[in-house]
């Protein structure tokens, strides 16, 4: 499979995670902060097999990345999880597109990265997105502003974590896969405390942990496709499509929760715009 199709695969997974968590957030209902706990379960051992598969497993050099994990996807799948119960799966998926933009101003800001024009009109495309998004005339009732408050929060956690690893592991000899687990591994500890914390009851019934297995299992598959991509394929070649998830994530809501979304135009738009703008900076940052 060339880098093409694994990222397409990579960008489809991802964007089908917020509709099998819509799915999942029925009655009867875990708490959110479970729910995530158990999404992470079934990522993490989706990537640790895989880290056996590729083999080279390591501990030497998994500091970034620990430190990583614990800021995405430990504390920003709490807050993407309750953004889609709020917000609905089309629109959180378009709010978590944004995380390009808030990567660009902490690289401006923290790192103090010069980025070019492209970056820049990429960047104005991303907040057109997001403007679209917000004067939206008629939603869903479902549909709550703070919804995609969280689902922003969740994008520029996402963001901090880039430009973290950015920042600490250019030049690491750590295997991708391990690298992964590895985040994983640090995301479980964040999300056990926070759920240990708020005395969430951990004992459910299997059909209920089995809705949350599967968008997890989404998130590991699309990991691994997305980092295959990358070996077999340029960044300008790859990232583009991998953009490309938010357009998923609202395509995929559009065909399989149909009204209940009720996706219009605007929206459309909207992610067309994050996923345009989010394109040219990976692409060109």
């Amino acid at each position: 499979m060339d880098a093409v199709a694994l990222a397409l695969v990579s960008a489809a997974l991802f964007g089908a995670m917020p509709v099998a968590v819509r799915f999942a957030l029925v009655p009867p209902m875990v708490p959110a902060a479970v729910g995530a706990l158990i999404m992470q379960m079934a990522t993490f051992a989706v990537l640790c097999v895989a880290a056996a598969i590729q083999g080279g497993v390591t501990l030497h050099g998994l500091v970034p990345f620990l430190l990583a994990g614990a800021i995405a996807p430990g504390l920003s799948n709490l807050f993407i999880t309750v953004a889609i119960r709020e917000a609905g799966a089309s629109r959180a998926s378009v709010a978590f597109g944004v995380a390009p933009l808030f990567a660009v101003t902490l690289a401006v800001l923290v790192f103090d990265e010069r980025p070019g024009p492209a970056v820049l009109v990429g960047a104005l495309l991303i907040a057109g997105g997001g403007i679209a998004l917000a004067l939206e005339p008629e939603r869903p009732r479902h549909v709550r502003t703070i919804g995609i408050v969280y689902g922003l929060v969740g994008a520029a956690l996402f963001a901090s974590r880039d430009n973290l690893v950015r920042e600490l592991s250019l030049d690491t000899d750590v295997p991708s896969m391990t690298a992964g687990a590895a985040m994983l591994a640090s995301s479980l500890v964040v999300t056990s405390g926070f759920v240990v914390a708020r005395r969430n009851r951990l004992s459910w019934p299997l059909p209920v942990v089995a809705r949350w297995l599967l968008p997890g299992a989404f998130v590991g598959i699309s990991y691994i496709a997305l980092f295959e991509a990358f070996y077999r394929g340029t960044v300008s070649i790859v990232a583009p499509i991998v953009a490309t998830e938010s357009l998923f994530g609202v395509v995929f809501s559009a065909l399989l929760l149909g009204k209940l979304e009720r996706v219009g135009p605007r929206l459309v738009l909207g992610a067309a715009l994050v996923v345009t703008g989010g394109a040219l900076i990976a692409v060109l940052r």
